[in-house]
């Protein structure tokens, strides 16, 4: 990872990608998460310029602003761009105004791009959150409260919920097979209000954790936006099996690994 805070400091210089919270003019927002969980260190490239340098298994880019339009995004084994072919080369269209997770997942021999557009809106005094399957060898699972009903059923690998706006406070979840098996015990999960989240399964099913990223902060008292804004920020709570952290560079900053609690 010796590359990875630089990622940004490259970006501002190397493309016309903007750090920060809006995007601008014709801009689309776009995050990056690496959820390949054999996959080395990526390199990410967007039009032939570099935007990511040296992501591991389970970094993710705080938003980026990108020209609506379409792009071509190329992924190399870090520090190979040049001397091999990318692993995934792929086409990536863009709207004005709209917010997308880009996530390079399943195994290193079937990578493949998967892509959600976020919602940067929630309804003030409230929370709201979606659940993203990037687990290339789990079963299809359910999301809900321990014992209770679920909140998302039956989500698919690659699949990524629509968003579900609830009250805010601290759920006792679980994510469990539609028989009722618990995969993962996500206790004391803290929801705040005004707040998007975007939870993302991640890793083999034998090592199976969570992903929690913030899409989007509603700041009291300010109208919702329309479709611009939003961040990626670390959890305050401590209670989770979940990988997060901030790393804040100038006006960007990357979430990436930082604790790993697994339920045994």
């Amino acid at each position: 990872m010796k590359k990875i805070f630089s990622i940004f400091v490259t970006a501002i210089l190397m493309l016309t990608f903007t750090g920060g919270a809006f995007a601008a003019g014709n801009d689309a927002m776009v995050r990056i998460i690496h959820a390949s969980p054999d996959a080395p260190a990526v390199d990410v490239y967007v039009d032939g310029k570099a935007v990511v340098e040296g992501a591991e298994f389970k970094a993710a880019t705080e938003y980026m602003n990108l020209p609506a339009g379409e792009h071509k995004v190329e992924i190399y084994a870090a520090g190979t761009m040049g001397s091999e072919d990318p692993v995934i080369s792929q086409s990536l269209t863009v709207e004005e105004g709209m917010a997308y997770t880009v996530a390079a997942a399943n195994t290193v021999d079937n990578l493949e791009l998967v892509v959600a557009q976020d919602s940067m809106k929630v309804t003030e005094g409230m929370t709201k959150v979606r659940v993203g399957h990037l687990s290339p060898d789990a079963p299809a699972v359910d999301v809900g409260p321990i014992g209770g009903d679920a909140l998302f059923s039956g989500a698919e690998f690659k699949a990524i919920t629509d968003y579900k706006e609830l009250d805010p406070g601290t759920y006792d979840l679980e994510i469990r097979t539609p028989e009722g098996e618990q995969v993962l015990d996500l206790s004391g999960t803290m929801l705040e209000e005004n707040t998007v989240y975007s939870v993302f399964a991640i890793n083999t099913a034998d090592s199976l954790e969570v992903l929690l990223l913030k899409d989007y902060t509603l700041m009291p008292g300010s109208m919702p936006e329309t479709g611009m804004g939003g961040t990626a920020e670390e959890s305050s709570s401590t209670a989770l099996p979940i990988v997060l952290a901030s790393a804040v560079l100038g006006g960007a900053a990357l979430v990436f690994a930082a604790r790993r609690k697994l339920v045994k």
